[in-house]
């Protein structure tokens, strides 16, 4: 009897495809679910370090040129009054309100400090917006991954023990598809979970010091433009 129940054993087919291939509606759904949260995440992981990336890169830059010495007037005719990096965003709003508070005879607009600032802020909220953007995926994944796996474990099990009663029979090649499939699900849900989780951290975090660093220069920069204004 033994030798019977290893031999049917043997013969079940183990790999991922074959317990998927296997498991019921029920189940099936709940891994396509997990598969796809895993594919989604992992592709806004890339877009996102590829983004941060490059936004770290032309801060850079641009502070380069900003501290380089040459006049304000003359970086803002380079880069124009809608360039494409976010810091030249906030440079660039910042001067064309600084432009528009000037009156035709040459005095100033009254409120031109405050008018400045609220450009740059509104530059900056649209930065930190597309920087997080999609961070609350990743978030959402990582949170409801590992239950939305376990809901398909518990699937299994039932299912398992199902065919446990319909074969009045409770011998291994009888118990272990099910069981199988059932840890295969939480299995998938912990892959799908975890990298969500690390990077979301790690992204957010990111995100927060390059928000963090617009800030700082958006309060450099206003300094520099007060300072102007009080001469």
């Amino acid at each position: 009897m033994e030798a019977e129940t290893l031999a049917l054993a043997q013969e079940i087919d183990f790999s991922v495809w074959g317990l998927f291939a296997r498991a019921t509606l029920g189940v099936k759904l709940v891994m396509i679910i997990l598969i796809i949260a895993s594919f989604w995440s992992w592709s806004i992981i890339v877009q996102k370090l590829l983004q941060y990336r490059l936004a770290r890169s032309e801060q850079k830059a641009f502070d380069q040129a900003f501290w380089s010495g040459e006049p304000l007037d003359g970086l803002f005719d380079q880069i124009g009054p809608d360039p494409s990096g976010p810091s030249e965003k906030i440079f660039a709003s910042g001067m064309t309100e600084w432009q528009r508070s000037h009156r035709d005879d040459g005095g100033l607009i009254p409120g031109a400090t405050a008018r400045i600032d609220r450009s740059m802020d509104v530059a900056i909220a649209k930065e930190a917006e597309r920087l997080q953007g999609g961070l609350t995926v990743l978030a959402t994944v990582g949170s409801s991954a590992p239950f939305i796996g376990l809901f398909g474990t518990v699937i299994g099990i039932m299912n398992a023990f199902v065919e446990i009663a319909a074969q009045q029979n409770t011998n291994l090649a009888v118990v272990a598809p099910g069981i199988a499939e059932a840890l295969l699900a939480t299995g998938l849900g912990l892959l799908a979970a975890i990298p969500a989780v690390i990077f979301y951290n790690k992204l957010n975090a990111d995100s927060e010091r390059i928000i963090g660093a617009h800030e700082a220069f958006s309060d450099e920069f206003a300094t520099i433009l007060s300072r102007q204004l009080d001469s």
